[in-house]
């Protein structure tokens, strides 16, 4: 995989990444953005760092309205479980390798020169291309280019998950492997008595797990249980644990 333009001009590669995206761009400069990375823009609003903010937004609306008309006998906590895989960094820089928009990107010295581009790196360009093809078509673009690639992701971690919480599903991991049982240790709670909210991490044996943010200790658990469980597989973790959840009030 190349991580930066080659041998072929600007336009070629514009050319080359519409035809991998099956769009072609109005705007070949707002494209150009998409695939620009912080690390060889001149400034950082000249980067997709604006865009991959967007991006992610639009992402998390298509995603809610599919598993919310797919799955209509799926509680909010089931339905938030099955979109936090759906839309993960991992999920994003899956399609991104899938689609090779990591032939087309346009990275500084070092990283263009590494072998292996960061997961995050790859993960950002695919919201940034969301946000940028909302920008160009609009809604009418963006929504059957996400659905085509979002619905086997959907179908793919229903299957994986059998309907089983993340808590259940790490244990099973956790005894196979014959290292104890998961404890969920609570460091950090906010918010007034009736809004709280509580970050949990995972502990397995020494290792304590990436945290999670959730509007009651139930769900901050399952949150953990699922950073946990992908972080054994290797992967990232979904929650981060700077985000901190608004509770319904």
């Amino acid at each position: 995989m190349s991580s930066a333009f080659g041998s072929l001009d600007l336009e070629e590669n514009l050319s080359a990444c519409e035809q991998a995206l099956n769009y072609q761009f109005q705007d070949r400069a707002l494209l150009l953005r998409c695939l620009t990375h912080s690390s060889i823009a001149r400034t950082r609003l000249d980067s997709n760092e604006r865009l991959e903010f967007l991006g992610d937004a639009i992402l998390g609306t298509i995603v809610c309205e599919l598993l919310f008309h797919r799955f209509p006998e799926k509680t909010e906590g089931e339905l938030t479980r099955i979109k936090s895989v759906v839309v993960s960094r991992t999920t994003c820089a899956k399609l991104t390798l899938d689609l090779n928009l990591g032939d087309f990107l346009r990275l500084g010295k070092g990283l263009a020169e590494g072998k292996k581009i960061p997961p995050s790196v790859l993960a950002a360009v695919f919201e940034s291309i969301i946000a940028g093809l909302y920008l160009d078509g609009g809604m009418d673009v963006v929504k059957p280019f996400l659905i085509q690639l979002i619905q086997p992701e959907i179908e793919r971690t229903i299957e994986s998950t059998h309907g089983r919480t993340y808590k259940s599903l790490l244990q099973q991991v956790v005894q196979k492997h014959q290292r104890g049982t998961p404890v969920y240790q609570l460091l950090e709670e906010c918010g007034p008595d009736h809004l709280k909210c509580f970050k949990i991490a995972a502990v397995i044996g020494p290792e304590i797990y990436a945290a999670a943010w959730g509007p009651n200790k139930k769900e901050a658990e399952q949150r953990a249980a699922e950073n946990a469980w992908h972080q054994l597989r290797g992967e990232l973790a979904p929650f981060s644990a700077d985000e901190i959840p608004i509770p319904a009030h």
